[in-house]
């Protein structure tokens, strides 16, 4: 019998899939802390695999885990999006590409 060890959290249906695939997929719940750790694991691992591949499906993975993330901590969706749009509007985007190197502080206007 050979048996990959894996311990990192997995989306809902996959014990299901491996089941029919006819494989034994041995799991448990996550108490809260483990869950949160998880979670972070997880979008790590994910922003990772976004890295080697920039596409679509990765870049859904990673939008899943945040919104699990934000379930977890019961922030709404809805809040979430006004914040965003609310930063934008004050701050603006990534989009021209700025790279802050560094700030000078003239002497007269460190008084």
């Amino acid at each position: 019998m050979k048996k990959t060890t894996y311990n990192k959290l997995v989306r809902d249906k996959i014990p299901e899939m491996i089941e029919k695939s006819g494989k034994k997929a041995v799991i448990y719940i996550a108490d809260d802390k483990e869950y949160l750790e998880k979670l972070y694991d997880k979008l790590i691992e994910e922003i990772e695999e976004f890295k080697k591949n920039p596409s679509p499906e990765e870049l859904a993975d990673i939008l899943e885990v945040c919104d699990a993330i934000r379930e977890y901590f019961n922030i709404d969706a809805n809040e979430v999006e006004y914040i965003k749009k609310k930063k934008f509007e004050e701050r603006g985007g990534f989009y021209k590409r700025i790279i802050l190197k560094e700030v000078i502080v003239r002497e007269d206007d460190e008084k």
